[in-house]
């Protein structure tokens, strides 16, 4: 996946971090509802950037975790008071718990219920015994929908332009596609780049039975982005 790789000098075009207050203050207040008073310490599996680590570490002391090295350098950019710890969600065990946890957008990539389930299981022995887990897929399968989102930025010499298509080429199974076409401005130097990222898809019963079974409290939860209303799902784990 270029964005994550050969393409991370543009990703805070791509994916400001501004795009994120809103969003993450509604993760905050979810969390602060299911943890603890006096919860302190968050782990992020799959943080990517630290965009929304950037407004949660207001309140918590985050401990970032990603798979990609490139994009845990940005987050440093961004996060130099947070500790990052390279690793990938399906399997990591740093031998803590946390107050909170949570899983964003990153949680996409599994494709497969098994790759769902081993996420979801860190999580679940990473989170302290009264604490709280929230997991924000981009969508279940009951939300999906084609979608087609434009893309533009700029910042001194350089510029972006791009769609992003979100679409399924095979509803019949657990996984859909999302294209990135992108023209990339670089003073007079221009560029086309296309990146496909295949991503899972899920029932909301399919995760709630996984959440369940791994041992969570699950409730579902309202959550508001850039005047879009959807749920996501905010587990607790009992004492």
């Amino acid at each position: 996946m270029l964005i994550y790789d050969d393409l991370v000098s543009w990703y805070r075009l791509v994916d400001p971090p501004a795009d994120h207050e809103e969003e993450a203050a509604g993760y905050r207040e979810a969390l602060d509802r299911a943890a603890t008073p006096s919860a302190e310490t968050f782990l992020e599996l799959g943080a990517g950037a630290g965009n929304n680590a950037f407004f949660l570490k207001q309140r918590f002391r985050c401990t970032l975790t990603d798979i990609s090295p490139q994009m845990q350098a940005l987050s440093l950019e961004l996060n130099r008071d947070c500790e990052h710890i390279l690793g990938d969600m399906r399997t990591l065990r740093l031998e803590r718990t946390f107050d909170a946890v949570m899983i964003h957008d990153a949680v996409m990539y599994m494709t497969t219920e098994d790759d769902l389930r081993a996420a979801i299981t860190t999580a679940f022995v990473h989170t302290k015994p009264g604490g709280a887990a929230l997991f924000a897929p981009d969508c279940v399968r009951e939300t999906f929908r084609d979608r087609t989102t434009l893309m533009q930025a700029d910042e001194g010499s350089r510029a972006l332009r791009g769609v992003e298509w979100a679409w399924d080429p095979d509803p019949a199974d657990e996984t859909f596609s999302v294209e990135y076409a992108l023209l990339l401005r670089d003073g007079d130097d221009m560029s086309s780049r296309h990146d496909r990222h295949v991503e899972g898809l899920f029932t909301r019963a399919a995760w709630i039975q996984i959440l369940e079974d791994v041992g969570y409290a699950v409730e579902m939860v309202r959550r508001v982005d850039d005047g879009n209303v959807d749920e996501i799902f905010l587990c607790r784990r009992s004492l």
